[in-house]
């Protein structure tokens, strides 16, 4: 079954070329010897015909009444032998028979053959039923022993010798004639029509090998683009069970974050102006308020630290709600993000922190730009509290969909590998970049730290 393997893996017109031109080649074999065969017939017997025509012009006077008489007389043998034996018809003429109808031979230039009786032949037979019969071969019949002794292919016709009245065959004239140019004929015959089917058969071939190799390259191209177009859906499909399940982590994290930030704003509130307000509700109920006899001085300093410890309180639940809520930035631009992030920063730390930005893009959606944000923030944030906020820089490109935001310092450094799975900084800014699609790095050393964030064009526009 190897060759069946190797023979499906050729393209269809290499198939169609290798089939066709060995069904071509045979018919052009089948054809070509029938028509060459056909030919051959032909010339040979019109040449034949024009033989006998002529002979029969010439010998049918010498003939006498062939229904009457069963035996030649010796006035008509004369007559055959004088004019067989000179003239244009003597050279022709290798042989001369006049045939009976039982097989009987009544006249010959051979006289030993005269009277001789012979099984009647096929082409004996067709010819006293009325058809001319003419073959050119070398003599293969029982009384042709001398023409077969020539060793060369010669004219044997044999025509019918027809009663007037009646157009019966009454005898049959038989004679072989050297036939001198008829073999060349005969080979030129055959070459010319051997070249015409050749010609014939080539030129059908070729036309159709056209039209197959013009179909087998279209077919070829579809092929090779719906394999392409396979192998992209193949592909397709491989990145998005890859996205799914980077989606389903990224949620299950979101999630354990989610939690975690719970906690996180749970312990701020706990250990912040939770515990200044509850300082100020025991100093409500302290006997120094309660007692009537308390001094005014006294009760006035008493309020004033009730009103403090509530003052702190407030700025500390104003300073948590003031992470939690974003500014209204779904129509703002990256430029805009980013400057109103970096100038709260500076103004929240009184530290400097160069900025650089290149946008000509398109629209972000509002997803993108609520990252942007964060990850300037809490990029910031880290630079202030790890790094000192030490040479602080942001650099946002947004270019034709691509976009590239990156926050650099010059501080200390630190090693990832300690950073925690809890963690809330960095661990969330990856896992919001994540679940958005983008790529999120960080390079650190004794040189400072490095935060980039990347949304390719495809990304964003998800």
């Amino acid at each position: 079954m190897n060759w069946l393997r190797r023979w499906n893996a050729r393209s269809l017109a290499s198939q169609f070329f290798i089939a066709g031109g060995l069904i071509s080649i045979a018919a052009m074999f089948v054809v070509g010897f029938f028509v060459s065969h056909l030919i051959e017939e032909t010339v040979i017997h019109n040449s034949g015909a024009a033989t006998a025509l002529y002979v029969d012009s010439v010998i049918a006077p010498l003939l006498p009444d062939m229904q009457t008489e069963s035996l030649l007389d010796e006035a008509s043998a004369q007559a055959l032998d004088e004019t067989l034996g000179q003239g244009a018809l003597g050279k022709r003429l290798v042989s001369f028979k006049l045939w009976r109808s039982d097989g009987t031979i009544l006249y010959s230039n051979e006289k030993e053959l005269v009277g001789r009786k012979f099984a009647v032949s096929d082409k004996l037979q067709r010819a006293f039923a009325g058809s001319l019969v003419a073959r050119y071969e070398i003599a293969s019949d029982p009384e042709s022993d001398t023409e077969r002794a020539l060793g060369k292919p010669l004219m044997e016709i044999y025509n019918p010798v027809l009663q007037p009245w009646s157009g019966q065959a009454v005898a049959v004239l038989e004679f072989y004639e050297t036939a001198e140019g008829l073999g060349d004929s005969l080979a030129r015959a055959r070459l010319r029509s051997w070249g015409a089917v050749a010609a014939l058969t080539a030129t059908f071939f070729l036309v159709l090998s056209v039209l197959v190799f013009r179909g087998s390259r279209t077919i070829e191209a579809q092929r090779k683009d719906l394999k392409e177009r396979v192998t992209e859906l193949s592909a397709l499909l491989a990145e998005n069970r890859g996205l799914q399940r980077r989606l389903q982590r990224a949620s299950q994290r979101a999630a354990a974050l989610n939690e975690t930030y719970l906690r996180s704003i749970g312990a701020d509130l706990h250990d912040g102006p939770a515990q200044h307000i509850a300082y100020a509700s025991l100093r409500l109920d302290s006997d120094v308020l309660i007692n009537a006899s308390t001094q005014p001085e006294t009760r006035e300093k008493e309020l004033a630290w009730i009103r403090s410890s509530l003052a702190e309180a407030m700025t500390e639940i104003r300073n948590i709600c003031r992470g939690l809520v974003l500014p209204h930035i779904e129509k703002s631009s990256i430029t805009e993000i980013v400057t109103r992030v970096v100038e709260a920063h500076q103004h929240k730390t009184e530290t400097p922190v160069e900025t650089v930005i290149d946008e000509d893009g398109p629209e972000l959606p509002p997803a993108v730009k609520i990252c942007i944000y964060r990850f300037v923030q809490e990029a910031l944030n880290n630079a202030y509290r790890h790094g000192g906020g030490v040479q602080q820089a942001v650099r946002a490109v947004s270019h034709k969909g691509h976009v590239r935001v990156e926050v650099s310092d010059h501080g200390d450094g630190f090693d990832p590998t300690e950073v925690r799975p809890t963690s809330l900084g960095l661990v969330g800014l990856r896992e919001r970049v994540d679940s958005l699609g983008g790529s999120f790095d960080i390079k650190t050393g004794e040189g400072g730290t490095t935060v980039t964030m990347i949304f390719e064009p495809m990304e964003v526009g998800e």
